[in-house]
C-alpha cells in the first residue's frame, strides 16, 4: 500500500465520550505556542485540510474528537494537545484532557507510577493537571485541575422565534459557553430528547454568536460561544447537563469545560464555594465529579479554579491513511447522518 499520509489514533472514551488520541505520524503544527498552533489549525488552509482528514467520512464520524498530541512548549508541561472537532479545532475539553491523560498512560509515552501518576498537559487555554489513580497497568481514573474559568455576563436575554425571550449566561470554561436552563425550552435532559435539545442548542448558538461577541481577554485566539450547554439540578444537588455540538450532536460526557463554566456562574452567584464538590451526570447517565478548589482573578475578573473527576477507557487502536487516488481527500458530509447543518461544512 502506498498511502500519502498515515495517522495512528489510539481509541479512548471518557464517561462514553469519544476522544481519539493521535499518537502518531501528526505533522509538524507552524507556531511558537499551542495558541498559535490552534489558531493556524483554525485559519490556514491546510489546517482545515487537516481536521477535515480526521474528523469527516468516510475516516471520521460526527460522534466524537480526534486529539492531535503536540510537543510541549511549557517547561513544566509533559506532553501539549489540541481538539479537532468536525466545525474546527478547539482549546480545552475535560472529557478531551481525560483520554489524553489515559492515553499517554497507557501507551508508555509517560511512564506510568502506581498508584498516583501526575501528568501536566498543555492547552491553547493554559496548563491543565491530570493526576491519575492507577493499578496494574490501567489509568483507573483521573482528576483534572481545571484553567482559571469566569463568567462574561449573566442572564443575558435572547429573543428566539420558538420560546420567547430565554436566559442564558455566558461563561468560560477553557472555551465559551451558553449556558441555558433546560425548561426555559420545554425539555428535559434525558435520551430521548437527544435530537430537540440539539435541534435548540444550534438554533441559540447562532443567534448568540450573531449578537454576542466574546473574546479571552488573554488569549485572543480563544474566541466566540463554542458551545450551548442546557442544565438541570436534581433534588439531591446533582447537576444535570447536556451539553449540544455542532453540526448537531449531544455530548455524551458531563462535559469538563461546560461544568467548568456553570461553576463559575455558580460562584458568581453566591451559590458555591471553595471546597464544594457536586455531582455532575451526563443525559446518558454518566458522571463527573466537579470540585471548587480555589478563586483567583483574570485580568481582573473574578475566576475560580475548578477539578473535574472522571474515568477513560481505551477500546482500540486505529491507523487512518490516505490512498493518493482517494477522491475525497478532505472528506464530506451528509445530512442523513450529520443533520442539516452537514450542508454548511
Amino acid at each position: 500500500m502506498r498511502w500519502k499520509r498515515t495517522i495512528q489514533l489510539l481509541d479512548v472514551h471518557a464517561e462514553g465520550e469519544i476522544g481519539r488520541v493521535a499518537i502518531g505520524g501528526v505533522p509538524k503544527i507552524p507556531g511558537d505556542t499551542i495558541a498559535a498552533q490552534l489558531h493556524w489549525l483554525n485559519t490556514d488552509p491546510k489546517g482545515d485540510e487537516l481536521r477535515r482528514f480526521l474528523c469527516l467520512e468516510p475516516r471520521g464520524a460526527p460522534i466524537g474528537s480526534v486529539n492531535l498530541l503536540l510537543p510541549a512548549r511549557h517547561l513544566e508541561a509533559d506532553a501539549a494537545f489540541i481538539i479537532l472537532q468536525p466545525d474546527q479545532a478547539h482549546a480545552s475539553s475535560g472529557s478531551n484532557s481525560i483520554c489524553v491523560t489515559t492515553a499517554l498512560l497507557e501507551s508508555g509515552i509517560v511512564e506510568m507510577k502506581e498508584p498516583e501518576t501526575i501528568v501536566t498537559l498543555e492547552t491553547a487555554a493554559g496548563l491543565v493537571k491530570a493526576t491519575a489513580t492507577c493499578r496494574d497497568g490501567r489509568c483507573e481514573k483521573v482528576r483534572l485541575t481545571m484553567v482559571p474559568s469566569f463568567v462574561h455576563e449573566l442572564d443575558v436575554g435572547i429573543d428566539t422565534p420558538h420560546w420567547g425571550r430565554i436566559k442564558a449566561d455566558i461563561s468560560y470554561g477553557g472555551i465559551f459557553y451558553a449556558l441555558v436552563d433546560v425548561a426555559q425550552i420545554g425539555l428535559t435532559i434525558e435520551k430521548a430528547n437527544a435530537a430537540g435539545l440539539v435541534q435548540a442548542g444550534m438554533i441559540l448558538k447562532e443567534l448568540i454568536n450573531r449578537d454576542i461577541k466574546v473574546v479571552h481577554p488573554e488569549i485572543p485566539a480563544i474566541s466566540g460561544v463554542a458551545y450551548v450547554m442546557f442544565r438541570d439540578t436534581e433534588a439531591d444537588g446533582t447537576v444535570r447537563t447536556c451539553t449540544t455540538m455542532w453540526p448537531g450532536r449531544a455530548d455524551r460526557s458531563p462535559c469538563g469545560t461546560g461544568n467548568s463554566a456553570n461553576l463559575a456562574t455558580l460562584y458568581a452567584r453566591g451559590k458555591a464555594k471553595v471546597g464544594d464538590v457536586f455531582t455532575s451526570k451526563s443525559i446518558i447517565g454518566s458522571e463527573f465529579e466537579v470540585g471548587l478548589q480555589a478563586v483567583t482573578k483574570v485580568a481582573g475578573l473574578p475566576a475560580v479554579i475548578p477539578t473535574i473527576t472522571g474515568r477513560g477507557f481505551t477500546f482500540g487502536l486505529t491507523q487512518v491513511a490516505l490512498d493518493p487516488f482517494d477522491p475525497h481527500p478532505n472528506g464530506f458530509a451528509l445530512t442523513d447522518v450529520w443533520g442539516p447543518s452537514a450542508g454548511e461544512i
